[in-house]
């Protein structure tokens, strides 16, 4: 079985081997949009919720509709044949940039041509406990558009895991630029408090995650506005669509533990 594969302009190869032209605004500026779907079983997972963000998205940044379900379903399917994912799990991602542009900087062009490609990788959903603490260097922009989108620049995350890396631990929470806590660098926060799912509103700044979306339409959850600290008792876990994983200290204070993040998580795919 290979072990990944990628497709761009009707061409199907590793992603090693394939590539992007050098104009490309998403790899000059960052300046596109991705999202990352769970295959499990051999099928896509929550496909729908993943493209109305991706869309919803592109319309925020001013970016053409990105392809839909009857474009994507074909090419998702022969991928998954492809690396025979048919009984096995994956990590799909689809990828939306603003295309080449001849003009350099940073203006908007007048016209230009967006630029899919996609990315398969088998992979398995990850829970096991995380250390953490709170970046003291990256916050989070809770008035930015860019904060309500999941973008190509992924810079501030990588700072904030470098910074937690660098003391020893797995990752970092990020506040906002209001002093509230937000998110982890890649996945959204939910706090079991008395007996509650919580989670930071969109406000916050914090990605509108899909399984955190998902939390809350089923009523497992509710939003809210969290401090900087976490409460005694406070159970924590950062979920998205590949993992949940309880954090089991946090700025080096052990955190209550919790069994219910592999059941949190299943839950939100049925």
């Amino acid at each position: 079985m290979s072990t990944s594969i990628a497709w761009i302009d009707g061409h199907w190869g590793t992603a090693a081997a394939l590539s992007l032209p050098l104009d490309d605004r998403g790899v000059l500026l960052a300046d596109g949009l991705f999202e990352t779907v769970l295959i499990r079983n051999g099928q896509p997972q929550l496909l729908h919720e993943h493209l109305q963000r991706w869309t919803n998205s592109a319309a925020l940044l001013g970016m053409d509709p990105p392809p839909q379900h009857n474009e994507l379903e074909p090419l998702i399917q022969e991928a998954i044949q492809r690396i025979q994912l048919n009984e096995s799990d994956g990590a799909l991602r689809l990828n939306w940039s603003r295309g080449s542009t001849e003009q350099r900087g940073i203006a908007l062009p007048n016209s230009s041509i967006h630029r899919f490609w996609l990315g398969l990788h088998p992979c398995s959903a990850v829970f096991t406990p995380v250390t953490t603490i709170t970046s003291r260097h990256e916050h989070r922009n809770a008035s930015s558009r860019l904060s309500r989108c999941k973008t190509f620049a992924y810079g501030q995350a990588i700072q904030a895991r470098r910074e937690a890396q660098d003391q020893g631990v797995d990752d970092a929470l990020l506040l906002n630029t209001a002093g509230a806590m937000c998110c982890g660098t890649t996945a959204n926060l939910m706090i079991r408090r008395r007996g509650q799912w919580l989670t930071p509103a969109l406000s916050s700044g914090c990605l509108p995650g899909v399984m955190r979306g998902r939390a809350l339409a089923q009523g497992l959850a509710v939003e809210t506005e969290l401090t900087a600290e976490f409460e005694a008792n406070d159970q924590a876990v950062l979920i998205n669509s590949l993992s949940c994983r309880p954090i089991a200290a946090h700025n080096g204070r052990p955190m209550a533990a919790t069994t219910r993040a592999l059941e949190l998580w299943h839950s939100l795919l049925d």
